[in-house]
Order: C-alpha cells, then sequence, then structure tokens
C-alpha cells in the first residue's frame, strides 16, 4: 500500500513467508480470547485519499481503518505469518484451481450473512473496472482466469458451490496464492454495498472485529470504530473502541502523545528522533518492518525519459544522494540506505544476488560525470523538485536530499510541500504533477511480489512511474509461477536487474517502526508490515 500515514517509516530483520500451505497454522495463539477492556483508544491517523471501498484503497490510512472493520480469508500476525479469519480452508492440488471453505455462521456487521457469494461477487465486481485502483489485483497482480483489462460482469473464473464453498482458477499456477488473500482488496462486501457504493465508501458494513460507530467518519477530523458483536473470529476487540484523529503534522501528534491526549502515534517525527526513547522510555517503539522508501521521476519531465538521457540523468541523481549521511543524520540511524528494491524483512532478500545496485552508491564523481554525458545528448536547465506531502513529516528528510544533489550536480534543486496527502497523491494518480515526487510503499502481504509487482510490471495499479519493461514482466511472472522458494526468490532478484538500469524510483532506505504509545494503553505490539495490532490493545 501506498504510505501515506502521518509520516512513512521502513524495515530490517527477515522473516518467512512459507510458500506451502503447511506454512499455516490453525492455532488463533489466543488472540480473539479474553474480556476486552471498555477504553477507546485513540489513534493518530490522516485522511484518507479515497472513500472507504476495498477496490479502491491502496494507501495506508484507509486500508487501516478497513483491515479493522473487515475479516479477509487470512491474516497476518505479527511476525508475519498467517492464519485463516473467515476461512477455514484454502486447497489446491495443482495451485491453479483453488478451493476456499468459510467457517460457518459468519455476519457482516449490520446483520447478514458472509457466505461464498459474499466474496465472489465483491471480487467480480473489482475486477470489471479498470478505473479501481485495486483492480489489477485480480488482472495482473494474481492473474485470475477469465481477467482482462476491460473487465465485464463475472469476468473471473470463480464458481460458488455451496454457501460456504467457492473455487477460484488461476490463469498460471501460484504457489503462494493464499498469503495474498490477506489484503484489503480481498475482502467479502455486504449485499447492501452493490445498491449504491459511493454511500459504502463513506459509511462501510464489515465483517471484522470493528464497525463503524454513531459518530461515524467526519472529515477533516476523526473516524470512529466501535467493537463488532457479530464478528466470532481471531482478531475479537479488546478495547472499547478505535478513535482515528486527523492531525496536519506528526509534530503536533506527538506533543499529544506526551500529554496522552493520543494513545498510539504509529511514526516519531523527525524532530523527536533523537529523544523520544528518553521521553518514552519502555513506551518507545523501535522495530523492524516491511516498508520500502523511494521517489518516483515520471517519465514525461524533461529530460527524464527511459531513454539515454534519461537513464543517464536518473542514475547521476541516484549517485549524488549520500544516502548514509541523511540516515544518519536525519533518521538518527533509524533507517538504512537501501541495497535493492524490496525490504529486509521479506523472504529472499539477497542485495548480492542483485545486479546493478552500485548506482546507489554516494559517489560525487560518477554523478557529475554521468550528469555531464547526459548533458552532451541534450542540455538540462531549470530547477529539479522534489514534491511531498507537508502533513508527513517529510520537510527534513526531502531537504536534505534535494541539497544532496544541489551540492554534487551543481543544479537548482528544491522541495515542492504540499499541505496533504491528498492533494499530492491527486496530481500523482491524475498524471497532472510537473515534479518528482516521495514515494513509499508498506507491504500488503509478506513477499517480495507484493511490491515488485504492483509498483513495477506494466500496467499495474500502483505504477506511478508508468514503467515498462517487458524483461523484467518476464523474469517476475516466471517468478510468481515458482513453486519453490528460493527458485522464486532468484527470479525475483534477477529481474531487479532492469530496475537499476531504468531506475522508474530511486530507492532512498529501508528503516525501523520508530513509534510510540500513552500511559494509558497496554498491550501494545506492532507488526512486521509497521502496523500497531490494534485489536489487542487494551485501555481502562
Amino acid at each position: 500500500m501506498r504510505i501515506s500515514r502521518i509520516a512513512a517509516a521502513a524495515g530490517g530483520v527477515a522473516v518467512a513467508a512459507a510458500l506451502v500451505l503447511s506454512g499455516c497454522s490453525s492455532d488463533n495463539g489466543g488472540n480473539g480470547g479474553g474480556s476486552a477492556s471498555s477504553g477507546v483508544v485513540n489513534v493518530a491517523w490522516s485522511e484518507p485519499e479515497n472513500p472507504l471501498i476495498p477496490a479502491n484503497t491502496n494507501e495506508v490510512n484507509g486500508g487501516q481503518v478497513l483491515n479493522n472493520m473487515f475479516a479477509g480469508l487470512v491474516y497476518y500476525k505479527a511476525d508475519g505469518s498467517w492464519d485463516y479469519d473467515a476461512a477455514e480452508s484454502i486447497e489446491s492440488e495443482d495451485y491453479k484451481t483453488w478451493t476456499v471453505k468459510l467457517k460457518a455462521d459468519q455476519k457482516f456487521s449490520d446483520g447478514t450473512p458472509v457466505n461464498a457469494e459474499s466474496f465472489v461477487n465483491a471480487w467480480q465486481w473489482a475486477a470489471a473496472d479498470p478505473e479501481l485502483l485495486n483492480q489489477w489485483w485480480f488482472i495482473d497482480a494474481i492473474a485470475f482466469e477469465g481477467g482482462t483489462y476491460d473487465g465485464g460482469e463475472n469476468t473471473l473464473a470463480l464458481e460458488v458451490i455451496d454457501e460456504t464453498t467457492f473455487t477460484v482458477e488461476l490463469a498460471e499456477p501460484r504457489a503462494d496464492f493464499p498469503v495474498a488473500l490477506g489484503y484489503t482488496v480481498f475482502f467479502p462486501l455486504p449485499e447492501v454495498f452493490f445498491e449504491d457504493p459511493e454511500a459504502f465508501g463513506e459509511a462501510p458494513i464489515g465483517n471484522g472485529p470493528y464497525k463503524l460507530g454513531e459518530d461515524g467518519w467526519v472529515h477533516g477530523e476523526s473516524l470512529h470504530l466501535v467493537p463488532n458483536e457479530t464478528y466470532n473470529g481471531p482478531r475479537k476487540a479488546q478495547n472499547g473502541g478505535l478513535n482515528f484523529k486527523v492531525y496536519a503534522t506528526l509534530d503536533a501528534a506527538y506533543a499529544d502523545l506526551l500529554s496522552d491526549n493520543v494513545d498510539i502515534v504509529d511514526s516519531v517525527p523527525t524532530s523527536a528522533l533523537a529523544t523520544f526513547k528518553d521521553d518514552l522510555g519502555d513506551r518507545a517503539v523501535e522495530q523492524a518492518s516491511a516498508v520500502f522508501q523511494s521517489f518516483t521521476i515520471q517519465p514525461t519531465l524533461e529530460g527524464f525519459a527511459y531513454d539515454e538521457e534519461g537513464k543517464l540523468r536518473r542514475a547521476a541523481i541516484s549517485h549524488a544522494i549520500n544516502r548514509a549521511e541523511i540516515t544518519e543524520v536525519i533518521f538518527q540511524g533509524t533507517r538504512t540506505p537501501a541495497e535493492d528494491f524490496t525490504s529486509p524483512v521479506i523472504a529472499g532478500f539477497d542485495p548480492e544476488a542483485v545486479e546493478g545496485s552500485e548506482v546507489m552508491e554516494f559517489d560525487p564523481e560518477k554523478a557529475k560525470e554521468l550528469w555531464a554525458q547526459a548533458d552532451a545528448i541534450r542540455p538540462w536547465s531549470g530547477t529539479f523538485q522534489l514534491a511531498y506531502n507537508a502533513d508527513g513529516g517529510h520537510q527534513e528528510w526531502v531537504d536534505a536530499t534535494v541539497n544532496s544533489i544541489k551540492n554534487v550536480l551543481g543544479i537548482d534543486a528544491v522541495g515542492l510541500p504540499y499541505p496533504d496527502f491528498a492533494g499530492l497523491r491527486t496530481e500523482v494518480n491524475d498524471r497532472t504533477i510537473k515534479s518528482a515526487f516521495r514515494t513509499g510503499w508498506q507491504f500488503d502481504f509478506p513477499s517480495a511480489a507484493n511490491i515488485l509487482g504492483a509498483l513495477y510490471v506494466t500496467g499495474s495499479g500502483s505504477n506511478d512511474a508508468d514503467y515498462s519493461n517487458p524483461e523484467f514482466d518476464k523474469l517476475f511472472r516466471a517468478g510468481l509461477a515458482a513453486i519453490d522458494q528460493d527458485e522464486q526468490s532468484d527470479l525475483f532478484n534477477q529481474s531487479q536487474k532492469y530496475l537499476f538500469e531504468d531506475l522508474p524510483a530511486i530507492p532512498l532506505w529501508y528503516g525501523s517502526v520508530t513509534a510510540g504509545y500513552s500511559t494509558l494503553v497496554d498491550n501494545v505490539e506492532f507488526g512486521w508490515d509497521s502496523w500497531p495490532i490494534l485489536h489487542e490493545i487494551t485501555k481502562g
């Protein structure tokens, strides 16, 4: 998902994402037991980009809410392993045709049943509309049989067998198919959704541990969730509800955290990184998570097309960034310079197996040489701008990055602030933005397929760079079809060669969750993907 919370973070150590069915456990680990506390947990938040429809939500603010309002077939535990939520089993003999069996007696928060049609109808609806941000997951990311970009009613090869059973046919075998099914786009939808999707987006009805409270969603202020009494899965709410509070800046959220006016801040502002551990004591959180930070340069920018000149300039920009200094000085060592296009937290991470990553080494002389070669093709003039959302706590690192570029290349380079994330993403999605822009990715499921496919495959839903390389696509698809984990990882690593040649995005760094919580809450845990596990938190 697009990183769009108040600030962005990135991760550090490896967790295994098993490709075989035996990798999942049926043990619920006690997540659903016990009695809930009565206190409402206040969570620092930013306004989502779009209404809350699973098929059109691909950023973390909306995703975090939907993840707590809905139960997918599977869910992800703190360590990155997965377990069943709405599903009882997901089985296949050939990794191409899958049979999904649901747990019995499940309901949406409006009391209507969760059945096989709830999933099949939701998926067919999402696959039929190429304008939806997440349609690509059915058409290309997972490659469902029957999927086309044009869509159409019942375009996917899905079949309802009975009330709790349906089958899925993929275009090609994919052994890790169940791993992906905890992502937002695969959530079920109640019948009322299809009557008025627009209204539903303002007041979703889910089947997860929480439902919308009476206060609902007050745009620009808050969104209130209360425990969903119809949910009987493994993630039962252990608190009295969640209140997502909108903050204009991360510094304001952190100030409220210090005074216990907000309970969860999932990213500490750069201004407090040097002191937050002293400020918060054992309530300070720093741990690895699967998040990747970069910035993207649209090929429509003059001098940066995917041609010889553009590749030279992109490489020059990359060599001009002193990632080691920025991560140490700005982020107080809580970020690590990137070595590839994935994350150290994801199985198969092996930067030594990735060809071309030396383009991310800080090398001023090489940067100047490459820029001069590009100027020999066609002189460049103007200002290199790097856009960012001002409500995201990004100014310090953006200023440091553009200053590094400016000082090395001798060109004008500045940060370009947008008031909020929604405004920035609107111009990115509409392709009207006239500058480079910050991008980040929080993994939706624990596999390199998630980020490589979503961001860089031709036509993918989050491909902000409009990148298309047949050789990259070929290797990526071969990796998807690989049943063996090592073979898949090898093919994904090989595919990155083309990303480093073309640099559709400039990788910056990995890091950690740097977060904190108030004195009023207990049982706070952050997961592999950097999200706090909100249903486990107790208060009062």
